[in-house]
Protein backbone atom coordinates (compact mmCIF):
# COMPACT_ATOMS: atom_id res chain seq x y z
CA UNK A 1 0.00 0.00 0.00
CA UNK A 2 0.94 3.50 -0.67
CA UNK A 3 0.22 6.35 1.28
CA UNK A 4 0.68 9.84 0.14
CA UNK A 5 0.90 12.46 2.63
CA UNK A 6 -1.74 14.62 0.87
CA UNK A 7 -4.32 13.71 -1.62
CA UNK A 8 -6.89 15.51 -3.16
CA UNK A 9 -7.91 12.46 -5.44
CA UNK A 10 -10.77 11.69 -3.42
CA UNK A 11 -12.16 15.17 -2.96
CA UNK A 12 -12.11 15.81 -6.87
CA UNK A 13 -14.06 12.94 -7.14
CA UNK A 14 -16.55 13.81 -4.61
CA UNK A 15 -17.06 17.56 -5.66
CA UNK A 16 -15.04 17.79 -8.98
CA UNK A 17 -18.29 17.92 -11.19
CA UNK A 18 -19.41 20.82 -9.38
CA UNK A 19 -16.16 22.44 -9.67
CA UNK A 20 -16.00 21.84 -13.16
CA UNK A 21 -19.51 23.34 -13.55
CA UNK A 22 -18.70 26.52 -11.32
CA UNK A 23 -15.48 27.26 -13.54
CA UNK A 24 -17.12 26.87 -16.72
CA UNK A 25 -19.40 29.42 -15.73
CA UNK A 26 -16.76 31.75 -14.64
CA UNK A 27 -15.07 31.12 -18.01
CA UNK A 28 -18.34 31.90 -20.04
CA UNK A 29 -19.07 34.53 -18.12
CA UNK A 30 -15.89 36.62 -19.00
CA UNK A 31 -15.82 38.40 -15.39
CA UNK A 32 -12.58 36.87 -14.33
CA UNK A 33 -11.24 39.79 -11.85
CA UNK A 34 -13.40 40.47 -9.12
CA UNK A 35 -16.73 40.30 -9.83
CA UNK A 36 -19.67 38.46 -7.80
CA UNK A 37 -17.43 35.10 -6.97
CA UNK A 38 -14.93 36.99 -4.87
CA UNK A 39 -18.23 39.09 -3.50
CA UNK A 40 -19.33 36.11 -2.71
CA UNK A 41 -16.43 34.03 -1.02
CA UNK A 42 -15.57 37.34 0.70
CA UNK A 43 -18.84 38.00 2.21
CA UNK A 44 -18.92 34.06 3.20
CA UNK A 45 -15.61 33.62 4.42
CA UNK A 46 -15.84 36.85 6.74
CA UNK A 47 -19.19 35.31 8.88
CA UNK A 48 -17.12 32.23 9.04
CA UNK A 49 -14.21 33.24 11.00
CA UNK A 50 -16.43 36.01 12.68
CA UNK A 51 -14.53 39.12 10.88
CA UNK A 52 -15.87 42.74 9.82
CA UNK A 53 -14.58 42.46 6.37
CA UNK A 54 -12.54 40.24 4.26
CA UNK A 55 -10.39 41.43 1.15
CA UNK A 56 -9.14 38.46 -1.44
CA UNK A 57 -5.86 38.29 -2.53
CA UNK A 58 -3.48 36.26 -4.43
CA UNK A 59 -1.26 34.40 -1.86
CA UNK A 60 -1.39 34.49 1.48
CA UNK A 61 2.37 35.48 1.26
CA UNK A 62 0.62 38.97 -0.08
CA UNK A 63 -2.09 38.96 2.88
CA UNK A 64 0.86 39.52 5.27
CA UNK A 65 2.72 42.13 2.94
CA UNK A 66 -0.77 43.81 2.77
CA UNK A 67 -1.35 43.40 6.25
CA UNK A 68 2.07 45.03 7.26
CA UNK A 69 1.69 47.99 5.08
CA UNK A 70 -2.16 48.65 6.22
CA UNK A 71 -0.51 49.26 9.77
CA UNK A 72 2.20 51.61 8.07
CA UNK A 73 5.02 49.23 9.19
CA UNK A 74 8.44 49.48 7.13
CA UNK A 75 11.97 50.98 7.63
CA UNK A 76 13.22 50.97 11.44
CA UNK A 77 10.64 49.00 12.27
CA UNK A 78 10.82 45.56 13.98
CA UNK A 79 8.02 42.71 14.28
CA UNK A 80 8.41 39.63 16.89
CA UNK A 81 7.52 36.41 15.36
CA UNK A 82 8.94 33.04 15.13
CA UNK A 83 11.38 31.10 13.35
CA UNK A 84 9.33 27.87 12.99
CA UNK A 85 7.17 28.82 9.91
CA UNK A 86 7.44 28.99 6.31
CA UNK A 87 9.78 31.57 5.33
CA UNK A 88 7.12 33.35 4.11
CA UNK A 89 6.01 34.71 7.63
CA UNK A 90 9.44 36.52 7.91
CA UNK A 91 9.84 37.77 4.37
CA UNK A 92 6.89 39.32 4.42
CA UNK A 93 8.38 41.61 7.17
CA UNK A 94 11.51 41.86 5.29
CA UNK A 95 9.17 42.80 2.16
CA UNK A 96 8.06 46.05 3.45
CA UNK A 97 11.10 47.02 4.77
CA UNK A 98 11.11 45.94 8.55
CA UNK A 99 13.02 43.61 10.34
CA UNK A 100 11.94 40.90 12.13
CA UNK A 101 12.88 39.47 15.63
CA UNK A 102 12.84 35.77 16.14
CA UNK A 103 11.56 34.55 19.71
CA UNK A 104 11.60 30.66 20.52
CA UNK A 105 8.88 28.60 20.77
CA UNK A 106 7.24 26.13 22.97
CA UNK A 107 8.29 22.70 22.92
CA UNK A 108 4.70 20.97 23.15
CA UNK A 109 2.88 23.29 21.09
CA UNK A 110 5.60 24.51 18.63
CA UNK A 111 4.17 27.95 18.78
CA UNK A 112 5.59 31.01 19.57
CA UNK A 113 6.67 31.21 23.24
CA UNK A 114 4.55 34.07 24.27
CA UNK A 115 6.72 34.24 27.80
CA UNK A 116 9.27 35.56 25.82
CA UNK A 117 7.92 37.98 23.84
CA UNK A 118 8.08 41.02 26.12
CA UNK A 119 11.97 40.56 26.55
CA UNK A 120 12.30 41.09 22.94
CA UNK A 121 10.07 44.39 22.88
CA UNK A 122 12.66 47.35 21.81
CA UNK A 123 11.80 50.71 21.34
CA UNK A 124 11.51 49.55 17.38
CA UNK A 125 9.22 46.98 17.71
CA UNK A 126 5.76 47.54 16.01
CA UNK A 127 3.92 44.16 16.54
CA UNK A 128 3.35 41.21 17.30
CA UNK A 129 2.82 38.05 14.01
CA UNK A 130 2.16 35.10 15.81
CA UNK A 131 1.77 32.08 13.65
CA UNK A 132 -1.08 29.35 14.34
CA UNK A 133 0.74 26.58 13.01
CA UNK A 134 -0.35 23.07 11.53
CA UNK A 135 -3.74 24.59 12.74
CA UNK A 136 -2.97 24.72 16.61
CA UNK A 137 -4.03 28.56 17.65
CA UNK A 138 -1.83 30.49 19.45
CA UNK A 139 -3.05 31.83 23.38
CA UNK A 140 -4.62 34.43 22.02
CA UNK A 141 -5.64 35.68 25.03
CA UNK A 142 -2.67 35.99 26.12
CA UNK A 143 -0.71 37.40 23.43
CA UNK A 144 -3.49 40.31 23.15
CA UNK A 145 -3.20 41.19 26.37
CA UNK A 146 0.85 41.43 25.67
CA UNK A 147 0.06 43.64 22.92
CA UNK A 148 -2.13 45.84 24.57
CA UNK A 149 0.08 46.51 27.30
CA UNK A 150 2.81 47.69 25.25
CA UNK A 151 0.65 48.90 22.66
CA UNK A 152 1.64 46.93 19.93
CA UNK A 153 -0.18 45.84 16.51
CA UNK A 154 -0.87 41.84 16.42
CA UNK A 155 -1.41 40.19 12.64
CA UNK A 156 -2.24 36.54 12.77
CA UNK A 157 -0.51 34.27 10.25
CA UNK A 158 -3.62 31.88 10.27
CA UNK A 159 -1.83 30.36 6.51
CA UNK A 160 -2.28 26.86 7.85
CA UNK A 161 -5.24 27.59 10.25
CA UNK A 162 -8.82 28.12 8.68
CA UNK A 163 -11.01 26.58 10.59
CA UNK A 164 -9.11 27.04 13.82
CA UNK A 165 -10.27 28.64 16.50
CA UNK A 166 -8.98 30.05 20.03
CA UNK A 167 -11.87 29.03 23.08
CA UNK A 168 -14.24 28.49 20.54
CA UNK A 169 -13.21 32.14 18.52
CA UNK A 170 -11.78 31.77 15.27
CA UNK A 171 -8.29 32.81 14.65
CA UNK A 172 -8.14 36.01 12.36
CA UNK A 173 -10.38 37.43 14.45
CA UNK A 174 -8.24 38.54 17.23
CA UNK A 175 -5.95 41.20 15.81
CA UNK A 176 -5.96 43.90 13.94
CA UNK A 177 -5.14 41.91 10.87
CA UNK A 178 -5.88 37.71 10.05
CA UNK A 179 -4.14 36.29 6.96
CA UNK A 180 -5.08 33.46 5.36
CA UNK A 181 -3.77 30.95 2.60
CA UNK A 182 -5.69 29.00 0.31
CA UNK A 183 -2.97 27.18 -1.22
CA UNK A 184 -4.24 23.47 -2.72
CA UNK A 185 -2.87 21.89 0.28
CA UNK A 186 -4.81 23.89 3.13
CA UNK A 187 -7.56 22.76 5.11
CA UNK A 188 -9.48 25.35 2.59
CA UNK A 189 -7.65 25.34 -0.76
CA UNK A 190 -8.33 26.42 -4.09
CA UNK A 191 -6.69 25.40 -7.76
CA UNK A 192 -3.43 27.30 -7.27
CA UNK A 193 -2.59 30.46 -5.59
CA UNK A 194 -5.08 32.78 -2.81
CA UNK A 195 -4.87 34.35 0.37
CA UNK A 196 -7.24 36.89 2.04
CA UNK A 197 -7.12 39.28 4.75
CA UNK A 198 -9.18 39.79 7.50
CA UNK A 199 -10.03 42.62 10.02
CA UNK A 200 -12.63 44.62 12.02
CA UNK A 201 -11.25 48.04 11.50
CA UNK A 202 -13.80 49.70 8.14
CA UNK A 203 -10.69 52.21 7.93
CA UNK A 204 -7.75 49.32 7.59
CA UNK A 205 -9.96 47.06 5.44
CA UNK A 206 -10.21 49.82 2.93
CA UNK A 207 -6.56 50.58 2.79
CA UNK A 208 -6.01 46.92 2.35
CA UNK A 209 -8.57 47.03 -0.34
CA UNK A 210 -6.43 49.88 -1.94
CA UNK A 211 -3.41 48.57 -1.58
CA UNK A 212 -4.19 45.38 -3.55
CA UNK A 213 -5.17 47.33 -6.19
CA UNK A 214 -2.14 49.41 -7.24
CA UNK A 215 -2.85 52.17 -4.50
CA UNK A 216 -5.81 52.91 -6.22
CA UNK A 217 -9.42 53.99 -4.13
CA UNK A 218 -10.91 54.69 -7.67
CA UNK A 219 -10.27 54.20 -11.32
CA UNK A 220 -6.99 55.84 -12.23
CA UNK A 221 -6.42 57.33 -8.99
CA UNK A 222 -3.36 56.61 -6.58
CA UNK A 223 -2.92 57.49 -3.10
CA UNK A 224 -0.22 54.85 -2.51
CA UNK A 225 2.36 52.91 -4.22
CA UNK A 226 0.30 49.36 -4.17
CA UNK A 227 0.39 46.44 -5.84
CA UNK A 228 -1.56 44.36 -7.99
CA UNK A 229 -2.55 41.05 -5.91
CA UNK A 230 -6.19 40.19 -6.40
CA UNK A 231 -8.21 37.04 -5.81
CA UNK A 232 -9.49 36.11 -9.34
CA UNK A 233 -13.20 34.84 -9.61
CA UNK A 234 -12.26 30.96 -10.92
CA UNK A 235 -10.51 30.61 -7.39
CA UNK A 236 -13.27 32.43 -5.67
CA UNK A 237 -15.76 30.26 -7.07
CA UNK A 238 -13.80 27.35 -5.95
CA UNK A 239 -13.87 28.58 -2.42
CA UNK A 240 -17.56 29.02 -2.81
CA UNK A 241 -17.96 25.76 -3.31
CA UNK A 242 -15.38 24.29 -0.77
CA UNK A 243 -16.06 26.77 2.24
CA UNK A 244 -19.68 25.11 3.26
CA UNK A 245 -17.64 21.84 3.89
CA UNK A 246 -14.81 23.23 5.84
CA UNK A 247 -16.90 21.72 8.84
CA UNK A 248 -17.14 18.66 8.26
CA UNK A 249 -13.88 18.28 6.62
CA UNK A 250 -11.87 19.55 10.30
CA UNK A 251 -14.14 17.05 11.72
CA UNK A 252 -12.55 14.28 9.68
CA UNK A 253 -9.37 15.75 10.35
CA UNK A 254 -9.50 15.58 14.11
CA UNK A 255 -10.69 11.83 13.92
CA UNK A 256 -7.59 11.15 11.85
CA UNK A 257 -5.60 12.79 14.65
CA UNK A 258 -7.28 11.46 17.50
CA UNK A 259 -7.12 7.75 15.80
CA UNK A 260 -3.10 8.32 15.72
CA UNK A 261 -3.02 9.83 18.97
CA UNK A 262 -4.67 6.80 20.30
CA UNK A 263 -2.76 4.45 19.11
CA UNK A 264 0.59 5.79 18.51
CA UNK A 265 0.70 6.79 22.52
CA UNK A 266 2.05 3.36 23.44
CA UNK A 267 5.46 4.24 21.76
CA UNK A 268 8.17 6.02 23.68
CA UNK A 269 9.93 7.04 21.56
CA UNK A 270 7.88 9.73 19.23
CA UNK A 271 6.08 12.36 21.13
CA UNK A 272 2.68 12.94 19.77
CA UNK A 273 0.86 16.50 19.68
CA UNK A 274 -1.41 15.83 22.32
CA UNK A 275 1.69 15.89 24.87
CA UNK A 276 0.77 18.50 27.44
CA UNK A 277 -1.28 20.76 24.55
CA UNK A 278 -4.54 22.65 25.85
CA UNK A 279 -7.18 23.42 23.83
CA UNK A 280 -6.68 20.90 21.24
CA UNK A 281 -10.04 20.99 20.49
CA UNK A 282 -9.55 24.45 18.61
CA UNK A 283 -6.96 22.52 16.71
CA UNK A 284 -7.88 22.15 12.73
CA UNK A 285 -5.17 19.49 11.66
CA UNK A 286 -3.11 21.27 8.66
CA UNK A 287 -0.38 18.81 9.30
CA UNK A 288 -0.29 16.33 12.46
CA UNK A 289 3.73 16.85 13.37
CA UNK A 290 5.61 14.32 15.65
CA UNK A 291 8.95 14.63 17.30
CA UNK A 292 11.15 11.56 17.39
CA UNK A 293 12.53 12.18 20.59
CA UNK A 294 16.51 12.31 21.58
CA UNK A 295 16.79 8.54 22.65
CA UNK A 296 14.68 6.86 20.20
CA UNK A 297 16.56 4.14 18.49
CA UNK A 298 15.66 3.68 14.64
CA UNK A 299 18.21 0.74 13.49
CA UNK A 300 20.63 1.63 11.05
CA UNK A 301 20.22 -1.65 8.43
CA UNK A 302 23.44 -0.98 6.73
CA UNK A 303 26.70 -0.48 9.49
CA UNK A 304 24.15 -1.47 12.63
CA UNK A 305 24.94 1.40 14.75
CA UNK A 306 23.34 2.85 17.91
CA UNK A 307 24.39 6.07 17.96
CA UNK A 308 22.79 8.39 16.06
CA UNK A 309 22.37 12.66 15.89
CA UNK A 310 18.72 13.75 15.96
CA UNK A 311 18.72 14.31 12.37
CA UNK A 312 20.40 10.92 11.76
CA UNK A 313 17.08 9.44 13.72
CA UNK A 314 14.19 11.29 11.57
CA UNK A 315 15.86 10.81 8.46
CA UNK A 316 16.43 6.71 9.04
CA UNK A 317 12.73 6.85 10.37
CA UNK A 318 11.44 8.73 7.31
CA UNK A 319 13.37 6.43 4.92
CA UNK A 320 12.34 3.68 6.55
CA UNK A 321 8.36 4.51 6.71
CA UNK A 322 8.93 5.26 2.94
CA UNK A 323 10.39 1.85 2.17
CA UNK A 324 6.87 0.46 3.46
CA UNK A 325 4.96 2.71 1.42
CA UNK A 326 3.97 5.44 4.14
CA UNK A 327 5.01 9.33 2.62
CA UNK A 328 5.98 11.79 5.07
CA UNK A 329 7.10 15.41 4.85
CA UNK A 330 9.20 17.84 7.35
CA UNK A 331 8.00 20.71 8.25
CA UNK A 332 10.54 22.77 8.93
CA UNK A 333 14.12 21.10 8.60
CA UNK A 334 16.13 24.33 8.78
CA UNK A 335 14.16 27.35 11.16
CA UNK A 336 14.34 31.08 9.49
CA UNK A 337 16.82 32.71 11.49
CA UNK A 338 19.44 30.04 10.52
CA UNK A 339 18.52 30.58 6.51
CA UNK A 340 21.31 32.16 4.69
CA UNK A 341 18.68 35.06 3.60
CA UNK A 342 19.21 36.19 7.06
CA UNK A 343 22.86 35.81 7.83
CA UNK A 344 23.12 39.59 8.15
CA UNK A 345 20.22 39.03 11.20
CA UNK A 346 23.19 38.15 13.23
CA UNK A 347 21.93 34.62 14.57
CA UNK A 348 23.42 31.57 15.17
CA UNK A 349 23.42 28.14 15.47
CA UNK A 350 21.96 28.00 19.66
CA UNK A 351 20.23 31.83 18.89
CA UNK A 352 17.00 29.74 19.77
CA UNK A 353 17.87 26.44 21.00
CA UNK A 354 14.11 24.79 21.46
CA UNK A 355 13.33 26.08 17.44
CA UNK A 356 16.64 24.19 16.17
CA UNK A 357 15.87 21.07 18.09
CA UNK A 358 12.65 20.93 16.98
CA UNK A 359 13.42 21.61 13.03
CA UNK A 360 15.77 18.46 13.88
CA UNK A 361 12.79 16.17 15.27
CA UNK A 362 9.67 16.47 13.40
CA UNK A 363 8.12 14.58 10.88
CA UNK A 364 4.74 15.19 9.41
CA UNK A 365 2.20 12.27 9.28
CA UNK A 366 -0.25 12.01 6.45
CA UNK A 367 -3.51 13.77 6.94
CA UNK A 368 -6.33 14.93 4.59
CA UNK A 369 -9.96 14.52 5.40
CA UNK A 370 -9.97 11.53 2.72
CA UNK A 371 -7.89 9.50 4.29
CA UNK A 372 -9.36 5.91 4.87
CA UNK A 373 -9.51 4.15 8.21
CA UNK A 374 -7.57 1.51 6.22
CA UNK A 375 -4.72 3.65 5.16
CA UNK A 376 -4.45 5.31 8.94
CA UNK A 377 -3.96 1.63 10.67
CA UNK A 378 -1.87 1.22 7.44
CA UNK A 379 0.32 4.58 8.85
CA UNK A 380 0.18 3.22 12.72
CA UNK A 381 1.47 -0.40 12.35
CA UNK A 382 4.48 0.36 9.84
CA UNK A 383 5.39 3.22 12.81
CA UNK A 384 5.30 0.28 15.24
CA UNK A 385 7.00 -2.06 13.33
CA UNK A 386 9.85 0.49 12.95
CA UNK A 387 10.01 1.13 16.42
CA UNK A 388 10.02 -2.82 17.00
CA UNK A 389 12.75 -3.77 15.21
Amino acid sequence: MQIPPFSLDAQISDIGEEIEEALIRVFRSGKYIGGNEVAAFEKAFASKIRASYVVGCNSGTDALILALRSLNIGENDEVITSSFSFFATAEAISSVGAQPVFVDIDPKTYLMDLSLVETAISPKTKAILPVHLFGYPVDMDQLMDIAKKNNLKVIEDCAQASGSNWRGKPVGSFGDVGCFSFFPTKNLGGVGDGGAISTNDFDLAKTIRELAVHGMPKRYLHTNIGYNTRLDSLQAAVLNIKLPRLNEWINKRKEIANNYINKLSVLEAIELPSTGITHLDGHSWNQFVIRILDDSFVKNKQNNSEVFTEIQNRDLFKNELHELGVNTIIYYPIPIHLQPAYKELGYKEGSLPITEKVCNQVISLPIFPELEYIQQSYVIEAIKKIFKK
